[in-house]
């Protein structure tokens, strides 16, 4: 009997082991459920700033692409799932680096998103972030981008240009990490 359970032990370990990629020491899985849907990793790196890795950020699409513009454009099933991995990163400079992103993302111009904007980050970012805390945004057509923190959903934020604008703080033509992008592309 002990034999078995190992045996079983074993082809689970190497089941699982096939399902979930290592970014950075941390385990992020391949595929991630949206609505009916799953999602399959496109990439994921770390966003890093000042030589600090801040938090481990993976693509999720139907299908693989390499190009941004398509992706951001899509109105296709999308998440990214964000996992903070350091202990700098906190409410304050995290709600400043989104709205920097989307400022970024917009060319500036963010008054079409503006309160959806304000929405997401007072309400997503209310809680202390702390080291470990995983976020998922999980866009779908004609419900919009639903934001979870720790598998507990938070709110979701209406509209395909709401989806553009925020996957553009990653992808767009300024992300917030260039290196990022590259490996959320697969680059």
């Amino acid at each position: 009997m002990t034999k078995f359970l190992l045996i079983v032990g074993l082809l689970m370990t190497s089941a699982f082991g096939y399902s979930q990629t290592k970014i950075a020491g941390i385990v992020m899985p391949n595929v991630v459920k949206a609505g009916d849907q799953y999602l399959k990793m496109n990439g994921g790196g770390v966003r890093e700033k000042l030589f600090i890795d801040l938090y481990v950020c993976a693509l999720y699409l139907t299908e693989k692409s390499t190009s941004a513009s398509t992706i951001i454009n899509a109105d296709k099933p999308q998440a990214i799932k964000i996992r903070i991995i350091s202990g700098m990163v906190d409410n304050e400079n995290f709600e400043e680096a989104l709205r920097e992103g989307f400022e970024k993302s917009t060319g500036g111009d963010i008054s079409g998103i503006e309160d959806r904007m304000n929405k997401m980050i007072e309400v997503g970012f209310a809680e202390d972030i702390a080291t470990g805390d995983i976020y998922d945004l999980i866009y779908l057509p004609n419900k919009g981008c639903t934001l979870y923190k720790n598998q507990k959903e938070l709110l979701t934020v209406e509209g395909l240009d709401f989806k553009k604008a925020l996957l553009g703080i990653w992808l767009g033509d300024e992300p917030a990490d260039d290196s990022l992008k590259d490996d959320m592309l697969g680059n």
